[in-house]
């Protein structure tokens, strides 16, 4: 079933913009908040996709599609190859811990409903906030600043991950692929499908223009996602996957 386009982009109000992680001017960070009171349809600790989408449009402000726009909507998305296929009906988990406020239920949605290029993009946003008011203020994270990032923040988004590309993608995936390198920076982004091929010569995918990176679960390597920025070196991601969240398990249980 297809997801109709005119609830898509409700859901991302906290992601900010979506300028390349890896050009020398890094996205816009989501202000640190706590999360909304939730709608009747978002009561549980579950919601549908439809239903958190609905209420991404209320907390947000923004008006629902009449009844008319939907179904207008629904029909031209028929036929839109574009929109990835769904199921509507899917649970979205609303239990989402987090040390400083931020609301994840945005991001639970995207992943969910297979927006994977707006899931990274707040994903990267995120990691922006959870750094501290310095990281905030440059719109970039230090490879120094990762240590303050909340185990409870990094697992929240870390199990979000896992659940929605059934393991596929997440930093405890990257970290293994790492692991398997033997902590060789080239291959790891051979795994993990970051680098590509012009003939002979192996270069870096690019994310200028037209992105030729993967945002797709079936197609994509394992660990293909998220992406972190390398502009400044390969510091920042080895940093993300030393992260002590790491050390054991806890971060995979449920809360």
């Amino acid at each position: 079933m297809r997801l109709s386009l005119t609830i898509i982009p409700s859901v991302y109000l906290l992601a900010g913009s979506t300028v390349d992680a890896f050009s020398s001017s890094s996205s816009s960070s989501p202000a640190a908040r706590t999360a909304p009171p939730l709608s009747p349809a978002a009561s549980g600790l579950f919601m549908t996709a439809s239903a958190a989408a609905a209420a991404s449009v209320a907390d947000g402000g923004l008006p629902s599609p009449s009844s008319s726009e939907s179904s207008s909507s629904s029909s031209s998305s028929d036929t839109n190859d574009d929109v990835p296929d769904v199921d509507v009906d899917v649970e979205i988990p609303t239990n989402l811990p987090s040390d400083v406020g931020m609301d994840y239920v945005p991001l639970a949605t995207m992943l969910a409903t297979g927006q994977l290029a707006e899931a990274d993009q707040f994903t990267r946003d995120a990691l922006v906030v959870l750094a501290g008011s310095k990281a905030k203020g440059r719109d970039f994270v230090y490879f120094t600043e990762v240590k303050r990032i909340p185990s409870t923040d990094l697992g929240t988004i870390e199990r979000l991950w896992n659940k929605f590309s059934n393991g596929k993608f997440g930093y405890s995936v990257q970290k293994k692929k790492y692991r398997q390198s033997r902590g060789d920076f080239e291959t790891f982004c051979t795994k993990v499908g970051w680098n590509t091929k012009d003939g002979e010569v192996e270069r870096k995918k690019r994310w200028f223009g037209a992105s030729e990176f993967v945002y797709d679960v079936r197609k994509a390597p394992e660990g293909h996602l998220p992406l972190t920025s390398a502009l400044r070196g390969t510091s920042l991601i080895k940093q993300l996957l030393n992260h002590p969240v790491w050390d054991d398990d806890e971060w995979k249980k449920e809360p």
